[in-house]
């Protein structure tokens, strides 16, 4: 009975261990590779279960639509992305956000995933959702290297840290999402080094700067 209780919880409440957690990570896994070869249109829960030698019912039960597979998977990938870098220097830093933002869209793997969620993102407010948790979980992580940057006096007081990270991978989700053009490692640099620049400047601080001061206060 605890295991049918589980499986029936809604995806994302509950850290199933044993048995469960290994349906789970069989189902999410055969929904990624589903996303990778045939984007989420093609998402179909019996080909899911049949993919992950799970029971229909088993999938039909816990994740109720293609819909409810994308938010969990997105949940399990924000739970198992790595730690922010620290390597001593905000610079460093936010250039290894970058390559981590590239790496991942120009993987051959996960870029056909983040495509076809972003594509489910845009007509489902479900997979939407999930896909702003995604990104608020990943923010809330990469944020520190800010803070430290702050502390560091690398960048003014007040700086919003959420907001240096956005500005790093804001130009490679437009160019991977909306232009459609090849993401390369100077674009992943170029786009720290303009945050970088912008958050020194103090554009990313509370009131941003005024007309004719330099973002430290001189």
């Amino acid at each position: 009975m605890e295991l049918e209780s589980r499986l029936n919880a809604t995806p994302g409440t509950v850290r199933p261990g044993g048995r469960t957690a290994k349906v789970r990570a069989a189902v999410l896994e055969a929904t990624r590779n589903a996303l990778a070869g045939d984007g989420f249109h093609a998402l179909n829960l019996d080909r899911i279960a049949a993919a992950a030698g799970v029971g229909k019912t088993t999938v039909y039960r816990r994740w109720g639509s293609s819909t409810g597979l994308v938010a969990d998977l997105l949940r399990d990938m924000a739970e198992q992305s790595l730690p922010a870098a620290d390597t001593g220097s905000l610079d460093g830093d936010l250039r290894a956000n970058a390559r981590l933002v590239l790496d991942t869209l120009t993987d051959a793997h996960m870029g056909p995933v983040f495509a076809a969620v972003i594509a489910a993102a845009a007509c489902d407010e479900e997979c939407a959702a999930a896909l702003r948790g995604f990104y608020a979980t990943r923010l809330e992580t990469w944020a520190a290297v800010a803070e430290r940057g702050v502390a560091r006096g690398e960048i003014p007081a007040g700086t919003d840290p959420v907001e240096v990270l956005r500005a790093v991978s804001a130009p490679l989700y437009y160019r991977f999402a909306v232009s459609r053009e090849p993401l390369r490692p100077a674009d992943a640099d170029r786009a720290a080094a303009a945050a970088l620049a912008a958050a020194r400047a103090g554009a990313y601080a509370a009131g941003g700067t005024e007309p004719g001061r330099g973002g430290h206060g001189g």
